[in-house]
């Protein structure tokens, strides 16, 4: 098998780059299914939170160099402020936090493993950032204990299924089409298994 390279080549800032765009359009509309699923109550909006992490997590899973979590977490916040945003200039505060505190989780695992379990902890990660700037903002100070428990476990368990586990399914399948082997070499062994 091929060494891994660590340093980021220019193709690498590209892909993550047209990753973000495509992350920052959908967070575009997805801003208003969020504010409508506010409306249900019980937090169900929370439950939708986590695909503002996936630009970060499958960057990531695409690539998988350090730093490209935290630039596509930029770069589709900067998108989605750019096409309008209803949050303005804080969602570029949120997205740096959000793709800090998962490539902070794939730092610890040395930017080696890429399995779910990692980038459901990459998920979490950016939900504890996005709970410490919601914390900060004072949206969420006020709550009483049992509606901040009911907040937390909501945005932590769509988190993990959104841009954990729905987004390694998603780069599992786009790894099934060969798309990601423009994006880093295959090893011998899965070359040739193409031959039996």
């Amino acid at each position: 098998m091929s060494r891994r390279q660590n340093g980021l080549k220019l193709t690498d800032v590209l892909v993550t780059i047209v990753v973000a765009i495509v992350f920052g359009l959908i967070y575009k509309v997805w801003g208003p299914l969020y504010s409508f699923a506010a409306t249900l109550g019980l937090h169900i909006d929370q439950l939708i939170y986590g695909m503002w992490f996936m630009a970060g997590t499958v960057a990531y899973l695409l690539i998988r160099k350090p730093g490209l979590a935290l630039l596509a977490e930029i770069a589709a916040a900067s998108g989605e402020f750019l096409t309008g945003s209803q949050w303005g200039l804080e969602v570029l505060i949120y997205g740096v936090i959000q793709g800090l505190l998962a490539e902070l989780v794939f730092l610890l695992f040395r930017y080696k493993r890429y399995d779910i379990l990692v980038v459901s902890l990459a998920s979490i990660g950016s939900a504890v950032g996005s709970i410490s700037m919601d914390w900060y903002k004072g949206y969420i100070g006020d709550l009483a204990p049992w509606n901040l428990t009911l907040y937390l476990v909501a945005r932590l368990i769509g988190s993990v299924l959104i841009s954990g586990v729905f987004a390694y399914y998603l780069v599992k399948a786009l790894e099934q089409t060969g798309v990601t082997g423009i994006l880093r070499p295959i090893s011998k062994k899965e070359y040739d298994s193409l031959d039996q």
